[in-house]
């Protein structure tokens, strides 16, 4: 990739849905140039812009699940997560007998049946350890490693933020039908949404504005960090002192190689994925930056093997090259 390229991907993931010619400003070069280098990148599979829920909005209580199978059957229950409409980060770890991913449960009812009651009953399923995210400190949309633009780049592109938050929002049958297309493509053109909601263009853009305003709807990058020159990916399970848990999870944010950090329930109470170059750089990472902290007690460390899903719907044809 190229510093247009890359620049691309920083725009995208600054706003999902910049126009082509805005950010073909920033970058100094031709809209059609954008529009191009755009088409080439989501035709060939190595990146999209999905529109993603915030679950936390509209009341949705968000998970972390580990579940280990029998070697035969790993890949087989990945595939059936990553099709429910909740999952999302879906990764085959380790030997490839574990499987991690992230659960926006709808309701109490919806929690228990599938905490307590569906993936235990599946019977390739040895064990399933659950933990409720308590508070994020890193987000993959922040993620500094597809930083290419300087901080007055950035600022041009940045869109605003969402309002304060204010008790839950509620969606209608269009709102649902709306965000389920943008989860295929974040991108998708005003004609074919207002195709698939039988809405008025004015209608859709005012639902859009109002959704993001609202925090409800965000737009992802969906990239695999291998395209950008990250091709060691790992969750990290840590056990924290309570007292320097905020502390250590603060210092971990902070790293470039963080993508996401979250303090959770369970026997470990701080989660973190990371994405280093290459398993050496792993190492260096893990003994030179991440031992230093003082608070942790322990860690455990997966690599992923095998990404199945990440944000949005699953993409087309299956996961897009670099999994």
């Amino acid at each position: 990739m190229d510093s247009v390229d890359l620049g691309l991907i920083h725009a995208l993931r600054l706003d999902g849905r910049a126009s082509f010619r805005a950010i073909a400003e920033v970058l100094g070069v031709s809209e059609n140039t954008v529009a191009r280098r755009y088409r080439r990148l989501r035709g060939e599979g190595l990146l999209r812009v999905v529109g993603t829920v915030n679950g936390a909005r509209l009341g949705y209580v968000p998970w972390t699940i580990r579940l280990r199978c029998t070697p035969d059957a790993a890949s087989r229950v990945a595939e059936a997560l990553a099709a429910r409409e909740d999952t999302s980060w879906v990764y085959l770890l380790s030997g490839g007998t574990e499987i991690s991913c992230n659960v926006q449960a709808r309701s109490a009812d919806e929690q228990e049946a599938l905490l307590l009651h569906r993936l235990p009953r599946t019977s390739r399923v040895v064990s399933v350890s659950a933990h409720l995210l308590l508070r994020g400190f890193a987000l993959p949309t922040g993620w500094a490693g597809v930083a290419a633009l300087s901080p007055e780049q950035v600022e041009q592109l940045r869109p605003e933020p969402p309002e304060a938050e204010d008790g839950p929002v509620t969606l209608d049958d269009g709102d649902r039908v709306l965000l389920q297309a943008l989860s295929r493509d974040g991108r998708a053109a005003y004609a074919e949404l207002t195709s698939v909601t039988g809405w008025s263009e004015s209608t859709v853009k005012r639902r859009l504005t109002a959704l993001r305003r609202t925090g409800v709807l965000r737009y992802q990058l969906d990239v695999p960090p291998a395209v950008v020159g990250f091709a060691a990916e790992a969750r990290l399970w840590m056990s924290v002192r309570p007292a320097e848990a905020v502390e250590t999870a603060e210092a971990l944010a902070r790293h470039p190689e963080v993508s996401f950090a979250a303090l959770t329930t369970g026997p470990t109470n701080l989660l973190a994925a990371v994405n280093c170059r290459d398993a050496g750089d792993l190492a260096r990472y893990l003994t030179e930056r991440v031992a230093v902290l003082g608070g942790i007690q322990s860690m455990e460390t997966a690599p992923i093997i095998r990404t199945v899903k990440r944000a949005g719907s699953l993409f087309p044809g299956g996961p897009p090259a670099g999994r």
